[in-house]
């Protein structure tokens, strides 16, 4: 193979594996437990460096799918927090305009003054478990199954200022399992979009 046709193979290559790159996964949402969600830390890696207060926290894009209910939670335990940070032992859930976001915020995480993230570390530490009412646990249910977490935001005009630091992704109780959840969910809106 000649030089310039290596070369040429050589950047086809590169150009595949960077446009298949993907961001880690750094949080997952849990809702298999009826009125219950749980969010906890995986190992990935934070895409990129930042920091700001955890009064605005981080955000889940497109986390809903739609206007629904605000949020009306109750901690039941949690140490989730930026994996640089201690955390506070009282991360709380905010869901922007009365219900209209389709983001959801995690907020209130550390008794440190700024949330830190650094590029290529870990992004988060611990999990956190929230009583939901029924109408916040059906608008999680319908909402979609993976999106992208930003900082510092708290609501979606937040976003084009926040820093990227990578992606959630949303279990959902089995299908053969709703009947049995007693929620009087429709079909409809126990189906996620992919």
């Amino acid at each position: 193979m000649s030089k310039p046709n290596l070369q040429a193979g050589l950047f086809a290559v590169t150009a595949l594996f960077t446009a298949g790159a993907q961001a880690d996964v750094l949080l997952t949402v849990d809702l298999s437990v009826v009125n219950q969600v749980t969010i906890s830390a995986t190992s990935g890696l934070a895409a990129n460096s930042a920091s700001g207060s955890d009064t605005t926290g981080v955000y889940l894009d497109n986390f809903y799918n739609g206007a629904g209910s605000s949020i009306n939670e109750t901690l039941i335990s949690g140490d989730l927090t930026s994996a640089e940070n201690t955390s506070d032992m009282s991360p709380d859930l905010f869901r922007g305009g009365s219900g209209s976001d389709t983001g959801l915020n995690i907020w209130s995480f550390t008794d440190d003054f700024n949330a830190t993230f650094t590029a290529g570390s870990l992004a988060f530490v611990g999990s956190a478990t929230w009583d939901l009412d029924a109408a916040a646990y059906a608008d999680m249910l319908a909402g979609n199954s993976s999106g992208d977490i930003y900082f510092p935001a708290d609501t979606f005009d937040d976003v084009p200022g926040a820093i990227f630091l990578g992606t959630y992704n949303v279990v959902v109780p089995a299908p053969g399992v709703l009947p049995l959840l007693g929620v009087g969910l429709g079909a409809g809106v126990i189906r996620r979009r992919r």
